[in-house]
């Protein structure tokens, strides 16, 4: 499961948009996986992720077993798809958790913040087109960490299964591209 949301090693190495929002990382987690849809496609759905908004996407077999209320959107919604920088998102990592919007690039980058008690939180996401599909990489940076073995084992497990939730639910909800063929 965890090899479909995996990125190659040139994408780890490779520099992100937001890295610069938490320069001195104690702890970096990259994921990435590819969608059968163009970019423009693919970013309705990623502009409209968070609490109080669309949810966060997860495949039906999941959300089978989470309350109606919790369930991530299945359609887009126009209220949620005009994102600018400085807007605050409510996240699901705590009570009084957000997300601010640092840096957007439609349909190219969306690059989030947060503070989190005395850690600072970064979260991009950054979606290429890959003839017709779109590989979308997901880099998340934390520091400072007080105990980066932790937030490298527990913390890399979760998010690990929550991207691999988000990828799933991305990949039932988002069409696929047209296939161009022969007629």
């Amino acid at each position: 499961m965890f090899d479909r949301i995996a990125p190659t090693s040139a994408e780890t190495a490779a520099a992100m948009p937001g890295d610069d929002v938490v320069p001195h990382a104690d702890v970096t987690m990259d994921r990435a996986f590819t969608l059968e849809a163009a970019p423009e496609q693919v970013w309705p759905w990623l502009a409209q992720l968070g609490k109080w908004r669309a949810g966060w996407y997860l495949p039906s077999s999941v959300e089978r077993l989470v309350p109606r209320s919790r369930r991530g959107l299945r359609h887009l919604d126009e209220r949620f798809q005009e994102l600018a920088v400085g807007d605050v998102i409510p996240d699901y990592g705590g009570r009084d958790a957000t997300f601010e919007v640092v840096q957007i690039d439609p349909p190219h980058a969306l690059v989030y913040r947060s503070v989190r008690g005395r850690m600072h939180v970064s979260w991009a996401i950054t979606l290429e087109a890959v003839g017709p599909a779109t590989r979308i990489r997901l880099r998340l940076r934390l520091g400072p960490v007080k105990r980066t073995w932790l937030a490298g084992t527990g913390g890399e497990l979760f998010d690990a299964l929550t991207i691999a939730g988000l990828a799933a639910g991305l990949a039932e909800r988002v069409p696929p591209a047209p296939r161009v063929g022969r007629s």
